[in-house]
């Protein structure tokens, strides 16, 4: 009797995955990666790592509970990729996370790779090379997962993704092996060239008065932390690394590399101005800053296209709201206790052939 019990409750179970599995969508891309020219920062045209030959290249966009199917193909031609799916956990399908030399082998050129994978967690999140840091030459962009049960759902009237990035005028198959060099013993990282919001410059976002909008942010940044405030607005912080949190209220947020918050943000109430948004480089993590170097990337909320465009205004100092306040919508508590504690120690030193 009690094994019938529990067959019987086994196949209701699988049952019920098998329906949710098929009542699920699957999201399909088809990406061919290769090279094409790209000139964000008005700089000069170089090449840039594309899909379907174009750059930016497109995001991902899934619902909880999506299958996800990405069909690559490496017509790169002289270099190897892959795609890391940054923020999801992957349980289950660790051969599908991208990072060559741990979870799969590198996509050689002319190879092709199929990632199939079902995504559980709502969120901000972004996808990118994985392979010989290759990420930087512009194979990144967002990834958003959707959700119908959001706790803030009906709160904001419309969604922005905005991502910011460093930029590099050398590809990383040059700076690489200046960088691992021993004629570099300190390991000094190199210093981008620009900065950019949405893989450009002077981005310009249309809103409305009386409006209340999510922005998704991400940083896709190779090394950069960035500072970011929209001049004349307030965030609301509700999600940070796809965790939901209390909403809380700031005037600046630093994003670290590969970092991700969404943000409401309220309009105001009139169209008598256009309002600055402000992405800035944080110089302190530079060995050295070029006399050339603009560290920041200056975009605007447009409430009327037929008004200028205002310089954002000078700051004294960076005042970065504190996210060890945040506090995680669940409520779950830290870890108080711990059974065994490890300490390591790690250290910055050099190779025997003098490399860092």
């Amino acid at each position: 009797m009690v094994c019938s019990i529990s067959s019987a409750i086994f196949g209701l179970l699988l049952l019920f995955k098998i329906t949710a599995w098929a009542l699920a969508d699957t999201v399909l891309y088809d990406f061919d990666i290769g090279w094409v020219s790209a000139n964000p920062d008005a700089a000069f045209d170089r090449p840039t790592i594309g899909i379907n030959g174009q750059w930016p290249i497109p995001p991902i966009t899934a619902t909880v509970g999506d299958r996800v199917v990405v069909n690559v193909i490496n017509h790169l031609g002289n270099q190897s990729t892959s795609l890391h799916f940054h923020g999801l956990y992957m349980n289950g399908t660790t051969v599908m996370d991208g990072t060559v030399g741990v979870s799969q082998c590198s996509i050689p050129p002319n190879g092709t790779f199929t990632y199939d994978f079902k995504v559980d967690q709502p969120g901000t999140y972004w996808y990118h090379s994985h392979d010989n840091g290759q990420y930087p030459d512009g194979l990144r962009g967002p990834l958003i997962v959707t959700d119908p049960e959001s706790p803030y759902r009906g709160k904001y009237d419309d969604e922005i993704v905005m991502t910011m990035s460093d930029w590099y005028h050398d590809e990383m198959a040059v700076l690489l092996p200046r960088f691992l060099s021993l004629y570099n013993p300190t390991g000094a990282e190199p210093v981008p060239n620009a900065a950019l919001l949405n893989d450009t410059q002077n981005l310009t976002v249309p809103v409305q008065p009386g409006k209340t909008y999510m922005f998704r942010m991400v940083n896709m940044g190779a090394f950069a932390g960035q500072y970011l405030w929209f001049e004349g607005h307030t965030m609301q912080v509700i999600e940070v690394d796809g965790i939901y949190t209390e909403a809380a209220e700031t005037d600046m947020l630093y994003l670290a590399a590969a970092q991700r918050y969404s943000v409401l943000v309220t309009t105001k109430n009139d169209t008598s101005g256009n309002f600055a948004i402000v992405s800035s480089m944080d110089q302190d993590l530079f060995d050295t800053v070029p006399d050339t170097l603009n560290p920041n990337a200056t975009g605007w909320l447009v409430y009327d296209s037929t008004k200028e465009l205002p310089s954002p205004a000078l700051l004294d100092e960076f005042d970065p709201f504190d996210d060890f306040t945040l506090l995680p919508l669940d409520g779950e508590k830290l870890l108080d206790e711990v059974d065994y504690s490890f300490n390591l120690d790690v250290q910055m030193n050099n190779l025997g052939d003098g490399k860092n």
